[in-house]
């Protein structure tokens, strides 16, 4: 799971001062240090984790958790509520148009998962919110883009909208909301191409399309898998496009899950979208409690014996 040396780190010291009666300033001290160094082995921004810190420093020794008759617990709600904030707090929401049909378009390098997870949106706003999506298959530099998305289309009973190789990607786009206009559909998601590396010729294309059809959201996918190279790439694309949102990818494998924490706070773009497995299904809403209350999830503490407290 991402994250999972900051889970073992917070529990293992944080275990150490919730049963006591008082905590000490050395008690916080020595919590911080396990924190500030989890994040860091996370691939989080050193800058990043020194605001971190010094915000959960300056509320955890301060006279409301001091004099509580359960400091060791108020210190875990601090800890729990500043990475919270920082992961962009409250979910982020996705757009939906005065006027159908909303379009999305999918943006990324070449392998970030851009198809696959097309699908699981779509599939994701069909189950989860009742929507009628319009797949769209733009990338016409890999054929294997095109057959993969009609297959997933297939799978879902899902209409996929496509011109073959040879069409412009633009000409793809333009039709394809000809199409779901006529045919009511709500949604429209744009599997876009992608490159080995940022390029003109890329960027380009992805700005053609985005003036013709002007997108509500344009999410960036990204391979959680990658660190912190990827906020250079979401940084290239935001630049060009201005990313609505990120789409991370593998967060159930060994990622580190510190690029969760750098998209949002160097670039001030929310993470809508995690990916938590190959399947069609294992895709869900990025919520930043839930993702924080995970790491504390043996301690043994809800979020209703919190509140308590």
């Amino acid at each position: 799971m991402a994250f999972e040396g900051l889970a073992d780190r917070l529990q293992s010291t944080i275990k150490k001062i919730t049963g006591k009666g008082k905590v000490t300033e050395q008690d916080v001290k020595e919590m911080t240090r396990e924190v500030r160094l989890a994040l860091l082995e996370a691939d989080v921004n050193y800058k990043v984790v020194k605001d971190l810190i010094k915000n959960i420093k300056e509320r955890a020794v301060g006279q409301e958790v001091m004099e509580s008759l359960t400091p060791g617990q108020q210190v875990i709600k601090v800890v729990k509520e500043e990475l919270t904030d920082l992961m962009g707090g409250e979910q982020s929401k996705i757009a939906v148009a005065d006027r159908a049909p909303t379009v999305i378009m999918m943006v990324g390098l070449q392998g970030a998962g851009k198809t696959t997870t097309s699908g699981k949106l779509a599939n994701l706003l069909r189950k989860q919110h009742n929507r009628k999506p319009l797949l769209v298959a733009c990338d016409v530099y890999r054929p294997a883009a095109i057959q993969q998305l009609e297959t997933l289309g297939q799978q879902l009973d899902m209409p996929v909208f496509s011109m073959g190789t040879d069409a412009n990607p633009v000409d793809i786009a333009k039709q394809a909301m000809v199409k779901a206009k006529e045919e009511h559909h709500d949604y429209v998601i744009i599997d876009t191409a992608g490159r080995l590396h940022v390029d003109e010729e890329l960027m380009g294309e992805l700005q053609q399309i985005k003036t013709e059809v002007d997108p509500h959201e344009i999410y960036l996918v990204v391979d959680s898998m990658t660190g912190q190279d990827a906020v250079n790439v979401a940084e290239s694309f935001n630049e060009q496009l201005d990313i609505t949102g990120v789409v991370l990818t593998k967060l159930d494998g060994t990622a580190k899950g510190g690029i969760v924490l750098a998209i949002r706070n160097e670039l001030q773009i929310p993470v809508k979208y995690v990916g938590l497995g190959e399947g069609i299904d294992d895709m869900k809403q990025f919520e930043a409690d839930a993702f924080v209350y995970g790491l504390f999830a043996d301690l043994g503490m809800s979020e209703e014996n919190e509140k308590v407290a």
